[in-house]
């Protein structure tokens, strides 16, 4: 396996990006992993095409909403706003996590601390409780690392990639 370079990264963001490899590599069924910030930028990607995080899996020809972490990232973005009125509207607090079961897959969308999202497309034979479980332990692992200089250091080398 191939490393994104993480050259001139702070400790910080290297270890958010080693906690989404883990994710997408420990847990059966997960196809991609974004991490969207609160205003809908994508932070980290588990898509070797966008260059934050080396799955180990063929990168391939971007697939559209099936796999590219980049159109996850919009789909994340989209839910958590659309869910964050709604629990405005029905005065029910804050959203923490959201789950779209389709037939030929799911949509985890669950958030961080910071208003920022952690999304997750897997495949339909996935252990949802599995996917949700780490997602959760990613999200306590992540919550506190996201501070304002961390997410401009993620966005900024989302950006320099190619």
């Amino acid at each position: 396996m191939t490393a994104p370079s993480t050259y001139g990264l702070s400790t910080q963001a290297r270890n958010l990006q080693w906690l989404l490899t883990d994710l997408v590599e420990e847990v059966p069924g997960v196809n991609s992993v974004a991490v969207v910030s609160s205003d809908g930028l994508l932070l980290l990607s588990s898509d070797p095409a966008t260059g934050a995080a080396e799955t180990g899996r063929p990168a391939g020809p971007a697939k559209g909403p099936r796999g590219a972490s980049a159109d996850l990232a919009t789909i994340v973005s989209g839910l958590g706003s659309l869910t964050t009125g709604a629990a405005a509207l029905m005065e029910c607090g804050s959203v923490k996590q959201t789950m779209v079961a389709m037939e030929h897959g799911s949509v985890f969308v669950m958030a961080i601390s910071d208003g920022s999202l952690l999304g997750v497309h897997a495949t339909p034979d996935c252990d949802m409780s599995v996917v949700a479980y780490h997602m959760a332990l990613f999200v306590g692992r992540a919550g506190h690392v996201l501070t304002p200089e961390v997410r401009s250091e993620l966005r900024q080398s989302m950006e320099k990639t190619p």
